[in-house]
């Protein structure tokens, strides 16, 4: 694991907001889509994937009788960024093992920003069928400095950032405590 540099960061959603951020998306959904018959729920890796997995959870919570398609993509090689600089990246995997044909995918990510993962990501998604439509849930919508016409669905905080800033998602599937923190500029890897 890289070490990350001191910075000023400041904590703009604890672990209780956070929570209860995810439990309100799960009632928003449920209005929405009903018995998820005719929808999936697909997370982008990683911290999509993990945020997909806690709507799922707390989804099958609320209601045991749901029947929730759910996947993880992999957007590594569909980025208009892949081939730049000097690393070799590595993919995660890519666990869809059903059809997105004429469903209603949920596109879930942890934050927006620029909107360029949610174009890589729809872009991936076309290997898996022609959905009936794409919904986007993203926990922190940054609604500053798009690049692209990309807005979400389903957000469960809004944060007005300066572009110099960097919102970040910490989860205990990380080793962390599940936080939202913002710095004044993104953490650099030592």
């Amino acid at each position: 694991m890289n070490a990350v540099t001191k910075s000023k960061g400041k904590i703009i959603a604890s672990k209780d907001s956070l929570t209860r951020s995810i439990q309100r998306l799960c009632f928003q959904l449920m209005e929405h889509h009903g018995d998820f018959s005719g929808s999936c729920i697909i997370g982008i890796q990683n911290k999509g994937v993990w945020l997909a997995e806690r709507l799922k959870e707390k989804l099958y919570q609320l209601d045991p009788k749901l029947a929730i398609l759910s996947g993880k993509l992999d957007i590594t090689f569909f980025r208009d960024d892949f081939r730049k600089g000097n690393k070799i990246l590595t993919a995660a995997s890519t666990e869809i093992d059903f059809l997105i044909e004429n469903k209603r995918v949920i596109l879930v990510d942890d934050v927006l920003y620029t909107g360029r993962t949610i174009q890589a990501a729809l872009q991936a998604l076309q290997q898996f069928g022609r959905p009936a439509s794409v919904e986007l849930l993203v926990l922190v919508d940054r609604r500053f400095n798009r690049h692209l016409p990309i807005q979400p669905n389903y957000v469960g905080m809004r944060v007005d950032a300066l572009e110099e800033a960097y919102v970040q998602v910490k989860w205990s599937e990380e080793g962390d405590t599940d936080k939202i923190i913002m710095f004044d500029s993104e953490p650099k890897q030592i």
